[in-house]
């Protein structure tokens, strides 16, 4: 069932990083299940050793995406109610207790806490590095130093309220409307990039040039959209045509390895702490995570603070990239920041990113799909173009897991509602060691399960089939546990009849497989010729 699914078949077809998630959340739960089976034989080797590859295999799968936080949490469960039966058994001496405790705190704790960190400290190691000092004629890219803050954009649509002019935000992703350029005053001589270079310092007053649209970064006293005691920024004129709202005063705050801007004149990329504080105005280009409604595209708002508070962090900007055809490549080794200060901010500026991405009311994505979609597969996604020409792929998984495994979702519940009236009327349908397995393995695939489907019912923000990817998982342990349970180790049924069984589930798998696996591997010619794709009327593989 996992080697066949042509969903997590297909995803693992496009350089996403589900296919690594996926990876991660199985090798979590295998580790978990192999420390489960040392039980009987605490702090021996193999145990210390697969309790030490689930702390690991936690740190991986966090490591690439947050929703890892939700296996994390069934491991968090399993471990809680493990150590609670252990806290119960009064045989157990006080120092084996503590021994226990211990070893959970290192291993699933601060063991996943310092991978996590690693695969951050590896990331910032391979870098690139930006330029030295900045000039006049530089191109650049200005992050804000805010907790979560972005880097500072522009884009070509305008705002709809307040001057109507083309719209400054702050965005978390690369993209070439973070570029700006550092000119000089329109009273003074045009740049000359043939000109001896001129170093930006402190107390200059310059003019940032959006490098796409040519615009100005500017202000005026028009209320910004969301802050409405602060100044609107907006981007005005062109590369010959713009005013003194065009002008911003640089103002050093410090150097993380210069120290004190009294030490130095000039402006590195990357350490220097920069405030802009508009000369017209007096007031400081800032921002703060005040998200722009759906017109700013859930950016964050950037406007001009009046109050000048030196210690306002979100006031803080620092030059992230550093172009300059003229000017030496930097040292990298000066370049070098606290490690643990880098960690915190880019963790905040994720959290933010990713709360932004709601759904827009006022449109209908076609893409998106709502969880209840989900369990029942009732939606595919197009993962790319569908032209006659195009080679298309449909993120749909195989029907008869997908069904299966809800299927099996239900039937787990029902079945342990009958086990327990059996017992309550003192039927014995187990020995202890198989109800164990029969409860562990159920709690692993149905706790499992919600707590990676239920959040998503109360998130904000867009959601798409491949978010039930790693939900899945749990749902076809369930389907194979129950297989497992009724028919391959049944006592009632014949070893002739568990082959039947095991052949009906097998062809029902791989036929249902060969069928579909064309969504996977691609599908090339007019989709329409493609017959007998179509399994539910809600499916838009075919044109019409």
């Amino acid at each position: 069932m996992v080697l066949l699914d042509v969903a997590w078949l297909c995803i693992s077809r496009f350089i996403l990083l589900d296919a690594m998630l996926l990876f991660f959340t199985f090798t979590t739960v295998f580790c978990l299940t192999k420390f489960h089976n040392q039980q009987y034989q605490p702090f021996s080797f193999d145990w210390w050793l697969w309790l030490a590859m689930t702390g690991y295999s936690i740190g991986c799968v966090t490591s690439v995406k947050w929703v890892g936080l939700f296996v994390t949490a069934l491991v968090g469960a399993y471990t809680i109610e493990d150590l609670w039966e252990k806290f119960g058994d009064l045989k157990m001496p006080v120092r084996d207790q503590l021994r226990h405790w211990g070893a959970r705190v290192a291993c699933l704790i601060v063991l996943p806490v310092l991978v996590y960190m690693a695969s951050f400290k590896l990331h910032f190691l391979v870098l690139n590095h930006s330029g030295p000092d900045i000039a006049f004629g530089s191109k650049v890219t200005l992050k804000n130093m805010g907790w979560g803050g972005g880097l500072l954009h522009s884009h070509v649509q305008t705002y709809p309220v307040g001057s109507e002019q083309q719209q400054v935000t702050c965005y978390h992703y690369k993209d070439e409307n973070n570029d700006w350029v550092v000119l000089p005053r329109w009273d003074e001589a045009e740049y000359d990039p043939n000109a001896p270079i001129k170093f930006l310092k402190d107390g200059d007053v310059i003019r940032l040039r959006h490098a796409p649209t040519t615009r100005n970064l500017h202000s005026h006293p028009i209320p910004a959209p969301v802050s409405k005691l602060n100044h609107e920024v907006s981007c005005y004129g062109n590369a010959t045509i713009g005013d003194f709202q065009d002008y911003w005063v640089v103002e050093v705050v410090d150097d993380i390895h210069r120290g004190s801007k009294d030490k130095y004149d000039t402006v590195h990329s990357l350490t220097t702490r920069l405030r802009f504080r508009h000369q017209s105005l007096g007031c400081y280009l800032r921002a703060a995570n005040a998200i722009l409604p759906q017109w700013g595209f859930k950016q964050v708002e950037v406007s001009c603070d009046k109050e000048n508070n030196p210690k306002d962090v979100h006031t803080y900007w620092n030059v992230e990239s550093h172009w300059n055809d003229r000017l030496p490549a930097g040292d990298t080794k000066f370049y070098r920041s606290p490690f643990l200060r880098d960690f915190w901010h880019l963790n905040v500026a994720m959290m933010t990113s990713n709360n932004a991405l709601i759904p827009d009311p006022d449109k209908e994505d076609i893409l998106a799909s709502k969880p209840t979609d989900w369990p029942w597969l009732r939606l595919g996604l197009r993962m790319c173009g569908w032209g006659d020409n195009q080679t298309k792929y449909y993120l749909l998984g195989t029907p008869i897991i997908w069904w299966a495994g809800t299927s099996s979702l239900i039937l787990s519940i029902i079945a342990l509602g009958v086990y327990l009236m059996r017992q309550q009327r003192k039927y014995v349908d187990m020995d202890p060691r198989e109800w164990e397995h029969f409860l562990y393995v159920g709690k692993v695939a149905f706790v499992g399960w919600a707590l990676h489907y239920f959040p998503f019912m109360i998130m904000g923000r867009v959601t798409y089939v491949h978010h039930y990817l790693p939900t899945l998982y749990f749902s076809v342990l369930m389907a194979a546990h129950l297989i497992d349970h009724f028919i391959f180790t049944s006592r009632r049924l014949s070893e002739r009849a568990k082959w039947i069984g095991f052949g009906v589930c097998a062809f029902a798998i791989i036929g249902t497989f060969w069928w579909f696996k064309g969504v996977a591997f691609g599908i090339d010619g007019p989709i329409n010729l493609h017959w007998g794709l179509k399994w539910r009327s809600t499916w838009n593989i075919y044109n019409e």
